[in-house]
């Protein structure tokens, strides 16, 4: 065997004395476990149901009560804000957002979640755990987040913060197979100096599997959980070992720089401070006392790996809180929260006997009971089997008595409401209402009235949801710390939305002089500036998209949101597709608009020129029409003329007889006319 490390004997000994504090939580978890997968009876209580004959089904409302939980808080993923402090770059805001949820995507940030969750709800505590995937990217590695199992965490007991922050450290304990540790540490096969075997014969195995406390019901095995399916491994492979990470806190130098003459400052780590000075002109303004340094000394976490007796690594993480994140549910003060499980064991037990009960009691009043006098039937045996035949003929000696055919006592209309009455219970403590699990029913015959109503009955589940962003929130910092340390390269972070939407940001792009090559900037330095890391609050529930496109719809005909806008509370993939033929058909009723204002100014045109045309040959008409009215009045005249001559002549004629006859003056005419 190899020499043990003492760093090794000291994470062993923590990691041991912390998990036997929390032994007593573990049992409760495990049951817990029991009670969401179905089993609800104990093994004792199972036997005296069957004794009875009685039925051990259970009328399971806590596992769709946490169901209808997991999916309330995890609708959707969280929304990360980056704000800048001080004057940081509020372009970076941006980037930072992008990245983040860049991080999310890679890491299967949705199915993390839902686990995680999955664990507050069921064992009390679950467990984000942010790290660095060195494989990814082709080597040059990626920034995760994965869940880890709480039964894997040992925290300290001592610990009274809500995130564990004055804990005294935190240790992760893996158990991994001989083949699963080669994979992941090859150098383990090669033999030390001065050894035959190689280095991995020479650690220590284990003969215990804690990672997973066996269930102390029976009957859990119909359930395929890893401590039954641990049982069936038969292959020669069945060497164990234990890997412990152990988190702790260290103090670490920094140092403070400050131009005395710029009043500008930076933090340096040792490691930056020994390149910049070594730099002659930085030597040389330190030495005339433009430049000031300082130490100062910052928390960080520190991460020793162990395995077996031998330490496999240590490093200190640029990292300020743990990268293990635990979400508590009903906080108890210490490392050990309570589970929404455990809070309705009592509901779910009480709802299986009282099932239970009313199910005993309709078999019982289903078969007919038979009393018959001692000694009126021969053979009971053939009496039973007689009495199933519907058509038999059964024989009694009446002599001993009647048979006799007691009715069951009715079960009281009470019991037969508490099913439902228990239910209601369960579903208030877990938050969870009817409306909520879509029942019309009891829905509002309006959508405001409905908004309204589903707005009340997610207070509790929000309230829940604030604690859970707290965890989130720690989460972020975890993974803004290890990204503004690991991301030093250029990188292009692209995320594509389930809408097909694509965001695209370069990271630390180098910008050269065209000329001298020289490096002018650094696009996008995520190095550079400091941000705190937030969540967007309820972002992760479930919304009301009819309410929330009726509100959108409302604004966007008021002309307060563009159509773009509009768009985004839609389920439409092809956004853009939708904008383009928007725009092309826009265009074209710009252009039927166009073209029917010119028709109609045409057609005003025709109808001018058909007013003017007709007044123009009205005109024509009425200058024909004066032109033979002044004929027919010349013809006329002439006429006239021609009258009056012809008449002047027949008065001349008669007067000149007149006057040959002798027969006087003619009347009318003067004398100077008849000389």
């Amino acid at each position: 065997m190899i020499k043990e490390d003492k760093r090794a004997t000291t994470v062993k000994e923590y990691h041991k004395r912390w998990s036997d504090a929390k032994k007593d939580w573990e049992t409760a978890a495990r049951e817990d476990i029991d009670f969401y997968l179905g089993n609800h009876f104990s093994a004792e209580e199972i036997d005296v149901l069957q004794e009875r004959n009685q039925s051990s089904m259970s009328m399971d409302r806590l596992y769709s009560a946490i169901e209808q939980f997991k999916a309330i808080t995890t609708s959707k993923p969280p929304k990360f804000s980056a704000i800048g402090r001080e004057d940081s770059d509020n372009k970076l805001s941006n980037v930072w957002k992008v990245l983040l949820e860049y991080i999310w995507d890679i890491s299967e940030g949705d199915e993390v979640f839902k686990q995680t969750i999955h664990d507050y709800a069921v064992t009390g505590l679950g467990y984000f755990y942010a790290y660095i995937d060195k494989e990814a990217d082709y080597g040059r590695g990626e920034v995760k987040f994965a869940n880890i199992n709480p039964f894997r965490v040992a925290v300290d007991p001592n610990s009274r913060h809500r995130y564990f922050d004055d804990a005294a450290g935190i240790s992760v304990s893996t158990i991994l197979t001989k083949f699963q540790l080669l994979d992941l540490y090859p150098e383990l096969s090669e033999s030390p100096e001065g050894k035959e075997k190689p280095l991995i014969d020479l650690i220590e195995t284990m003969n215990d599997d804690e990672d997973y406390p066996s269930s102390t019901n029976k009957y859990t095995t119909q359930s395929f959980t890893p401590d039954v399916v641990k049982d069936y491994d038969t292959s020669h492979n069945s060497q164990k070992y234990r890997l412990i990470e152990f988190y702790s806190k260290v103090k670490v130098p920094y140092f403070r720089i400050a131009n005395t003459a710029t009043g500008q400052t930076q933090i340096l780590n040792s490691v930056k401070l020994e390149a910049l000075m070594s730099q002659k002109e930085m030597v040389e303004a330190l030495q005339a006392g433009y430049i000031d340094i300082v130490e100062v000394k910052q928390t960080r976490i520190k991460l020793t790996c162990v395995l077996g007796q031998i330490v496999l690594y240590e490093k200190v993480l640029d990292t300020d809180i743990y990268p293990v994140v635990p979400v508590p549910n009903i906080w108890t003060n210490t490392p050990y929260p309570m589970s929404d499980v455990r809070k309705n064991k009592d509901f779910q037990r009480f709802l299986n006997k009282t099932v239970s009960l009313i199910t005993s009691h309709a078999q019982a009043s289903s078969g007919l009971k038979l009393l018959i006098p001692q000694g009126s039937v021969q053979d009971i045996e053939e009496l039973e089997r007689d009495w199933a035949n519907p058509n038999a003929t059964i024989e009694y000696d009446p002599s001993f008595g009647e048979p006799h055919f007691p009715s069951p006592q009715p079960l009281a209309s009470s019991i037969m409401q508490l099913p439902a009455l228990i239910e209601k219970y369960i579903d208030l403590n877990m938050g969870i209402f009817e409306m909520m699990q879509g029942n019309s029913e009891v829905a509002p015959r309006t959508s405001s009235a409905t908004m309204m109503m589903e707005d009340f009955g997610q207070r509790r589940s929000k309230s829940k949801l604030r604690d859970i962003e707290g965890s989130l929130k720690r989460l972020g910092k975890a993974v803004y710390n290890l990204s503004k340390s690991h991301y030093t390269f250029e990188k292009t972070v692209r995320i594509v939305q389930p809408n097909n939407d694509i965001t695209e940001y370069a990271i630390n792009k180098r910008l050269y002089d065209d000329k001298t090559m020289a490096l002018k900037t650094i696009e996008n330095d995520i190095t550079s500036g400091n941000f705190d890391i937030r969540v967007v609050g309820n972002s992760t529930m479930p919304s009301n998209k009819w309410g929330e496109w009726q509100i959108y719809m409302e604004a966007y005909q008021a002309g307060l949101i563009d159509r773009v806008e509009a768009l985004k509370k839609t389920e439409i993939f092809d956004k853009e597709g939708v904008l383009s033929r928007t725009d092309e058909a826009q265009k074209l009723q710009g252009m039927i608009q166009q073209l029917e204002e010119q028709v109609k100014k045409v057609s005003g045109d025709l109808q001018t020129s058909q007013r003017e045309t007709i007044q123009s040959n009205q005109k024509t008409e009425v200058e024909k029409f004066k032109g033979k009215l002044k004929e027919i009045e010349l013809e006329t005249k002439t006429a006239n003329k021609l009258s009056v001559g012809r008449l002047k002549d027949t008065v001349n004629l008669e007067r000149e007889k007149i006057r040959m006859n002798g027969e006087g003056p003619i009347p009318g005419e003067t004398p100077e006319e008849t000389l």
